[in-house]
């Protein structure tokens, strides 16, 4: 049956009150399909219910087939600000804005850096063990450390690693920050000092924190030769995207004692394969993606990600949260 409403298409994890700001409209209709949907299927549900007209993606890839089976695509968004799954230059041949979340889930990713900082200095699983397995005397052989008077080295200073610095610094930590598109002027008003190079900021950290997109130039980053700048005593955390660090130099690192320990948040494959020997070192802290999926930043996300939508369908997409800039 024919309709004038714009179809949209959105994932399973789209919260009530998204759905709800998207339904009061009349002119539009929400059709559901699964976060985990294989490709094809993907492509197959688009061509059935096409023309589509915007989509709220999860973790489902986006490119040039998508675009030909909706038919119509007037607005991409990703509930989350992450788009590495999404082909952003087949978007811009076809002038289709894509959308992120804005700062929704920056200061639950934010807390999750600190959090694994804090799991790894404070030694938590040990401690929980030693009391788990009556083990209680050998506590002053594995004596925690301290967040206060530490190094840290922040990459990235935008939405998150601006607001992972302020949490630090309340630590009473020393921040430093490589950021080459952002000046030092900037980086020096948020309290922090900035690291021209990256090779001469990693040797000073006691904690390195990774914030930075996933592009041509981060791929492999943490390289064996990067991660060997470190001190033997220094904690590298990741929650930006995997494959920003080599896993395999990472637990080449970890494992001859050249690193003190690692959080990671995001792998080179996801979900990855089970029984990996990097996963099993004692001084490895371990989360499947979810420093920004939280409680509170899925609804935030996804109210960001429906005024997203809204707002293309309607000729005015906000556009600092539009990717491709160039479409606007």
């Amino acid at each position: 049956m024919a309709t004038n409403k714009k179809k949209i298409f959105v994932t399973q994890t789209l919260s009530s009150g998204a759905r709800a700001l998207l339904t009061a409209r009349d002119d539009i209709e929400l059709i559901e399909f699964p976060n985990l949907i294989s490709a094809p299927d993907f492509q197959a549900m688009l061509r059935q219910h096409a023309p589509v007209h915007g989509v709220a993606l999860g973790a489902t890839r986006f490119g040039q087939p998508e675009l030909e089976a909706s038919g119509d695509m007037q607005v991409v968004t990703r509930i989350g600000v992450g788009f590495d799954a999404v082909d952003v230059p087949a978007l811009s041949r076809r002038k289709v804005p894509l959308m992120v979340a804005g700062t929704a889930n920056s200061p639950s990713v934010a807390e999750q850096a600190l959090f694994m900082m804090l799991t790894l200095a404070k030694r938590a699983q040990e401690m929980h063990m030693m009391v788990k397995q009556g083990t209680w005397a050998s506590r002053l052989g594995q004596l925690p450390f301290d967040l206060y008077g530490k190094t840290l080295l922040i990459i990235g200073f935008g939405r998150i690693g601006t607001r992972t610095a302020k949490r630090c610094l309340a630590m009473e930590m020393q921040v430093l920050v490589y950021d080459p598109y952002k000046s030092a002027d900037e980086i020096k008003a948020a309290g922090c000092e900035p690291v021209d190079e990256l090779d001469a900021g990693l040797p000073q950290a006691d904690f390195v924190s990774i914030h930075c997109p996933k592009t041509p130039e981060t791929i492999g980053m943490f390289d064996a030769a990067r991660l060997k700048l470190m001190k033997p005593t220094a904690y590298l955390v990741n929650t930006a995207r995997g494959g920003i660090i080599d896993e395999k130099a990472l637990h080449e690192a970890l494992a001859a004692g050249k690193l003190a320990g690692a959080g990671l948040d995001v792998f080179e494959q996801e979900p990855p394969a089970v029984g990996q020997a990097l996963h099993d070192l004692p001084n490895v802290v371990l989360a499947p993606h979810v420093a920004g999926v939280t409680v509170e930043a899925v609804d935030r996300m996804s109210e960001q990600t429906a005024r997203n939508i809204l707002s293309a369908l309607d000729g005015e997409p906000i556009r600092q949260n539009v990717i491709n800039q160039d479409v606007l």
